[in-house]
């Protein structure tokens, strides 16, 4: 059964530098852990020049890409909407865990993650489906919280807070 946690902050508060170092301890537990990453603007995963790069400006709607150590599929959308997370999770392969960053709207549960030095504001109660924190200050709300450098006490938080993808009540996607 898989089960699904979110990463959300503000740009610059060490999500992605906190995924990198998530990985290994919780891959080391004995589990299989896929990420799903939201970005906010256009994106190419592809090197102009090469034959699927070519392929895909070409116009062809999907483009897969494979090899004897990977394979990849990029789908353009065109002038359809953009996937949902519910959508996108539905194609992935099972995993025990699902790590998701961005999407920070979204009914799953999220670990919030916050540096004070960003200047930003906390995300709760604004978004939905906080549980937990992640900051190298304590949160102003009563949630179970680690620093950002305790990377065993995050994992413990992701291990804690993660649900089954199929007990989400999922709603209509808002911004992501």
């Amino acid at each position: 059964m898989t089960r699904i946690i979110g990463l959300a902050g503000w740009s610059g508060a060490g999500k992605t530098t906190l995924m990198v170092k998530l990985l290994p301890r919780l891959i080391g537990q004995g589990l299989s852990v896929s990420t799903l990453k939201h970005a906010h603007h256009r994106f190419d995963v592809d090197v102009p020049g090469k034959d699927s790069w070519e392929h895909r400006k070409a116009g062809a709607q999907q483009v897969m890409v494979a090899s004897g150590a990977r394979w990849a599929l990029m789908t353009e959308l065109r002038t359809a909407r953009e996937p949902t997370l519910p959508e996108l999770l539905a194609r992935m392969d099972p995993a025990d865990l699902i790590i998701v960053e961005g999407f920070k709207r979204d009914a799953h549960p999220k670990i919030e993650v916050h540096r004070a030095a960003n200047g930003k504001p906390w995300m709760r109660p604004e978004m939905p489906g906080i549980v937990a924190v992640a900051s190298d200050i304590a949160p102003p709300y009563d949630l179970p919280h680690a620093l950002l450098d305790d990377v065993e006490g995050v994992a413990a938080l992701v291990l804690a807070h993660a649900r089954s993808v199929e007990t989400i009540a999922w709603a209509q996607r808002q911004e992501a």
